[in-house]
Parts: structure tokens; C-alpha cells; sequence
């Protein structure tokens, strides 16, 4: 229900191959963000990442629902996620609200990539 409401009031304008590639980034950043693990693939994401996990850390969480659009240009994305957790405290919170900003990046050989950036 609520991935259909978002792809409604969102229309997918990004051709496939990019959709699948910052849905897969933007989840597993979530994942990395709201649990702990995986932060050092993201260090200019998550600088301290070598530190312990966060207290605010979720204990479980899982994806709701999940959409990658066009941020202005044809070079800039986000990933808009809905997420519940619970917190190591136990406390359930669903509804949440996640968005990655991406842009895309092409290296020297020409393979063009999405770059998450840091939040501000």
C-alpha cells in the first residue's frame, strides 16, 4: 500500500538499470545507518564508522517501501525509503522517512556511477 501511494504521487522517471542500482544502494545505506553494520563501505558517509555502533541503532527494522527519482537534474537522484525498527529499548516506530541523495560520478574509463553524498 504504501509503495504503491508513493509510485502514484512519485511517476519513475530513471531508466531501469539506475532504479535497481540506487534502490540497492539507498537500502543498504539505510540498513547501514539505522543498524551499524556495513558503515565503513561509506566512510565519507559515515566518518566514524570504526566506533561502536550507535546508541540509537535499531535493534530490527525493515523496509516499507522504497523509490529512486530524478533530484533536479539528470546527474542527481534520491532514494526515498519508508522503514519501521525497533530500537534496542523495544520501541516500534513505522512510518519512517529516509531519502539518499545521489550523483552521478564518471570515472576515467568512462562507467558512470551513483555517489552517495553526505547529509548537511
Amino acid at each position: 500500500m504504501i509503495q504503491q501511494s508513493l509510485e502514484t504521487a512519485w511517476p519513475a522517471d530513471l531508466p531501469a538499470t539506475d532504479d535497481r542500482e540506487l534502490l540497492a544502494a539507498g537500502r543498504a545505506l539505510l540498513r547501514a545507518d539505522a543498524t551499524g553494520a556495513g558503515r565503513a563501505k561509506w566512510p565519507d558517509i559515515f566518518p566514524d564508522s570504526d566506533q561502536v555502533t550507535p546508541a540509537f541503532a535499531t535493534a530490527r527494522f525493515r523496509i516499507q517501501a522504497a523509490i529512486a527519482r530524478r533530484a533536479g537534474s539528470p546527474d542527481k537522484a534520491v532514494v526515498h525509503l519508508v522503514w519501521a525498527g525497533i530500537d534496542r529499548g523495544g520501541t516500534f516506530t513505522d512510518l519512517r522517512i529516509t531519502d539518499w541523495h545521489f550523483t552521478r560520478t564518471t570515472s576515467k574509463k568512462g562507467a558512470a556511477t551513483w555517489t552517495p553524498q553526505p547529509r548537511t
